[in-house]
Formats: C-alpha cells, structure tokens, sequence
C-alpha cells in the first residue's frame, strides 16, 4: 500500500490526529519498520530494534471493524516478528479504548505499565496509556 492509501485509512480510524503520508513514507524508511496491511482492511506498523518490537500503531478500516481484521493483521504481524526473532513486542494503548484493549487481550498481551495522562482530549480530561506487552519468545 502506498503511503497516501495508509494515510487515509489512519485519517478514518483517528480523525483527531491521523498521521500524514509523508509521516508514514518516513517512518516506513527506517531501518527496522515493518508493515502489514489488507487492502481495503487496514493496516498494522511495527518497529523492530535488537530482539524488541513496538506497534506502533494499526488502522482498520471503519467498515472492516468488527470483521476480524484486527486480529488477522496482528496474527499475520506477530508470525513476521516471530520469524525474525523477537523476544517481546510492546504498544500503549488508551485505557478508554475497549475495542483495542479486547483485541490486545485475546492476544495474549499483559499490562506491563502505565502512562498517566499520556492521550490528551479536546474538551476532556486526558486518560491514560497502558504499555502492554506479548512475549514472543523465551
């Protein structure tokens, strides 16, 4: 997928701070992305540094939520880091986002931290952010 289709899919799932083309091309570029992605579905980025691997974020599509997509991409990102060796994959996620917290949870992920206050809202109070982890391997 090119940069442009991911940003306009991440512009549909995070309407109040979707990142640019030119954001994703750059972060694409260094040494260690790796994307997986389902056209017309969405698409999950990770980064890869030493034996560690941080999601950095994945977008379904608005009408592919609730289809399963999700998972299929984390499945089909965590078998790829997997096969390059990575001990432990880590994300933040909103404690406000259900949704994403039951996705990571039927994963296996765990709560391994806390980020208070980490996800600002516009009129709101800002909420948390839960640093999870899966073990990939020993």
């Amino acid at each position: 997928m090119t940069p442009e289709a991911l940003a306009d899919i991440h512009a549909a799932c995070f309407p109040a701070r979707p990142w640019t083309a030119e954001e994703l091309e750059a972060l694409l570029s260094e040494p260690g992305s790796l994307l997986e992605s389902q056209k017309e579905k969405g698409f999950a980025l990770a980064r890869v540094t030493l034996d560690e691997a941080e999601l950095l974020t994945i977008a379904v599509c608005p009408n592919a939520q609730g289809s399963g997509a999700g998972r299929a991409l984390l499945a089909a990102l965590v078998a790829r880091l997997a096969a390059q060796n990575v001990a432990h994959l880590f994300l933040e996620v909103a404690e406000d986002n259900a949704p994403a917290r039951a996705l990571y949870t039927r994963a296996g992920f765990a709560e391994v931290g806390r980020r208070k206050g980490y996800y600002a809202r516009a009129g709101q109070a800002a909420v948390d952010a839960l640093v999870l982890s899966l073990k990939l391997h020993v």
